[in-house]
């Protein structure tokens, strides 16, 4: 399977990153060995002292599918979960002031969070589902899907036209506004409505 991650989805946090709103979707890639597997604490790398939680919701491809038509997107999935991104800022920023890649900053070993999934069929519109991250039990992020720049559907007709989707694939939406540095002992909780999808302690 492959995770294949949108930047800048959300206006505001666009504007909290000083970036230039895009004219079409921001696509990257992280390497199933992103995946920290579940139960295991997030290990802060030692190549970064700034790394960032964003939380996205995720969507979850169930057949296989390409050059798929935004009308049609809707059959390519039937679970809807939450995850974080993990990003090294510092790392990425070097990379990007030197107009390099910065999958490194972005792919790393355990740099993807993988909660629980939900059955869309739970949510009565997926335009208008509310999602936040909670970090010691304070809310760090808040986003609604409402807020999308390119919703779900838009995401997966895009995506399809460069890379075949596949029964497994995953797809992070994007973040709110909110990110922040994570610290050793935080204890990051997701949180679709009022559904917790993953805990994570951080080393």
């Amino acid at each position: 399977m492959k995770i294949i991650c949108v930047g800048r989805n959300y206006a505001d946090h666009i504007s909290e990153l000083n970036n230039e709103r895009p004219t079409a979707p921001v696509i990257f890639m992280k390497p199933d060995t992103a995946i920290l597997p579940k139960q295991f604490p997030f290990v802060l790398p030692e190549f970064s002292n700034d790394v960032q939680h964003e939380v996205e919701i995720l969507v979850k491809i169930n057949k296989v599918g390409k050059y798929i038509d935004a009308k049609f997107a809707h059959k390519y999935y039937d679970e809807i979960g939450l995850g974080i991104d993990f990003t090294a800022r510092d790392l990425q920023s070097q990379l990007k002031e030197k107009g390099l890649p910065w999958e490194i900053a972005k792919a790393f070993d355990g740099s993807a969070i993988i909660g629980d999934f939900l059955s869309k069929k739970d949510f009565s519109s997926l335009e208008n589902i509310n999602f936040e991250l909670r970090n010691n039990s304070q809310v760090v992020q808040q986003g609604n899907t409402n807020q999308m720049l390119w919703k779900i559907d838009e995401l997966i007709a895009y995506v399809s036209q460069y890379f075949t989707l596949k029964t497994g694939d995953i797809i992070f939406t994007g973040t709110p506004a909110g990110v922040a540095k994570v610290n050793p002992e935080d204890v990051l909780e997701g949180f679709i409505e009022d559904k917790q999808l993953f805990k994570i302690q951080v080393k």
